[in-house]
């Protein structure tokens, strides 16, 4: 099974070089280390733990280890794909600090106190240990279990899992609560045990979530909240969640709305911070820029699934088009991708080609034979454009970053989002060789994003026009800070 795991990854994977020197790993090396903990796993734990680690040396954040029937079972599946939903949290949350690698700091806090009975913790707290393992210790011994394409961004999803009881991690990481030792800013230091409660039961402070002086909020959507100053200023603030389900009808009741109050010259700052993936982030960038740009480009890598795939992406077509997150993949039919799979693509499966050639991302937005190069649509935003990013989430907002970057659309001010982007995934049980009986199922990266630049994306986000880091001392006032900086760089 695992040489089967090792050959299979050498034929399919989309390797990302700038990745790799980033993490300064072979990645096929990587896997191969833990070669001889699968072998001689002897209980179904730990072969699942050893089969996690083995996905995550790739280093890639959209690759996981699944359970499936009949498979391997966990006593406790809680956060796993294919094991129990609800994922019960500690009442309080923690996120890194970026000007030092060490550090890591209480960033919010339960509003009940009653959820406090070993001892009173305040915001910006330093983390010490983590039940009892110094956190040094402990971010090196979580760190093979967790799946991350660029460094910033595990820290974010390190910081956010030691809160919550996952079964991401072994057992051996998890007690019936959670022991922190934590350091005071005054530097002194205390002990508090901390219960995993239902997340439904905690009323959060939200120490460390968007705040814009001088505006108001004005409308909300699933896709964003919209912001209007309270006097004066021209711009509006979208605090942006998603490229989802109600995306395209979400933008367009946006533009409707700017058309009717006359807000289409107003610059426009775009908080991307609190935001996940999805799909069609140029056509939303179609309606907030007035300048054309160059969208995302991408491949796949040709392997014995292209075949397959092609196939399954004829029948969701046929059936009415191909979905992520709930948006469809295309702005055509379907007509664009199929035509590109059933010929470039075939001729290089027939040909012994490692990589098919690049055309726009998906063909979502464009012809294979098109430059990538969008215009606005007819009713758009012909302000400016400034942007926020943090390395929390990434994917499609990594898309979006880079459009906005490499097409010098607008001004980039924070950090880098999360750092990881594909065209596509691939899907498949594992199983022992010559049984019948299921494992786990494995995922695999089978394409490249090509950012507008013209290089990979994986691993390689956009950087900052102006480089702000969250840290400790500067968590709890970072979103007014950003705002300064945007009001100052479009006044100035």
């Amino acid at each position: 099974m695992f040489d089967s795991i090792m050959t299979l990854t050498a034929n399919r994977e989309a390797l990302s070089p700038i990745k790799n020197l980033h993490w300064g790993i072979d990645p096929l090396d990587a896997m191969e280390s833990y070669r001889d903990e699968v072998i001689n796993a002897d209980t179904e734990e730990k072969l699942f733990y050893a089969l996690e680690k083995v996905s995550n040396a790739r280093n890639d954040r959209h690759l996981e280890i699944s359970l499936v029937e009949n498979g391997i079972r966990l006593k406790e599946s809680s956060g796993i794909a294919g094991g129990e939903e609800t994922v019960y949290s500690t009442p309080l949350k923690i996120l890194p600090d970026y000007s030092d690698a060490s550090v890591y700091f209480v960033s919010d806090l339960s509003g009940n106190q009653n959820h406090f009975s070993s001892g009173t913790v305040a915001p910006g707290e330093r983390i010490i240990a983590v039940n009892h393992m110094p956190i040094e210790q402990y971010e090196k011994s979580v760190r093979p279990y967790h799946q991350s394409s660029y460094r910033p961004n595990f820290r974010w999803r390190m910081a956010e899992g030691i809160t919550v009881k996952t079964a991401n991690l072994p057992p051996i990481f998890y007690g019936d609560h959670l022991v922190l030792e934590l350091e005071k800013l005054d530097g002194s230091s205390h002990t508090v045990q901390l219960p995993y409660l239902h997340p439904d039961s905690i009323p959060w402070q939200n120490i460390s979530e968007p705040q814009y002086p001088g505006f108001k909020l004005e409308h909300s959507t699933p896709t964003y909240d919209l912001y209007l100053p309270l006097e004066g200023q021209g711009t509006v603030i979208l605090t942006w969640y998603g490229f989802r389900e109600t995306m395209i009808a979400d933008v367009d009741q946006l533009m409707e709305m700017a058309q009717d109050n006359a807000w289409l010259d107003f610059d426009i700052i775009i908080d991307g911070t609190r935001s996940r993936g999805g799909s069609a982030g140029a056509y939303a960038m179609q309606r907030f820029s007035p300048k054309p740009f160059k969208t995302t480009f991408g491949n796949i890598r040709i392997s014995d699934v292209v075949p397959i795939f092609t196939q399954e992406k004829r029948a969701e077509v046929e059936s009415g088009g191909s979905l992520d997150s709930g948006v469809p993949e295309a702005m055509d039919d379907g007509t664009w991708l199929m035509n590109w799979l059933e010929n470039e693509v075939a001729d290089s499966v027939d040909s012994g080609a490692t990589y098919s050639n690049s055309v726009p991302f998906k063909l979502a937005h464009a012809p294979k034979n098109s430059d990538g190069i969008l215009q606005p649509a007819l009713q758009h935003f012909r302000g400016r454009m400034v942007a926020f990013f943090v390395p929390r989430r990434g994917s499609h907002l990594d898309q979006f970053a880079a459009i906005i970057k490499d097409n010098s659309i607008g001004y980039m001010i924070g950090m880098t989002a999360g750092g990881y982007s594909n065209t596509w995934e691939w899907e498949e049980t594992i199983g022992f060789p010559g049984t019948d009986q299921p494992v786990i199922q494995f995922m695999w990266d089978i394409g490249h994003t090509i950012r507008p630049n013209g290089e990979i994306l994986e691993g390689n986000p956009a950087l900052p026009d102006e480089l702000f880091l969250l840290t400790r001392h500067n968590f709890d006032t970072y979103y007014q800070e950003l705002l300064r900086k945007a009001l100052e760089h479009l006044n100035g």
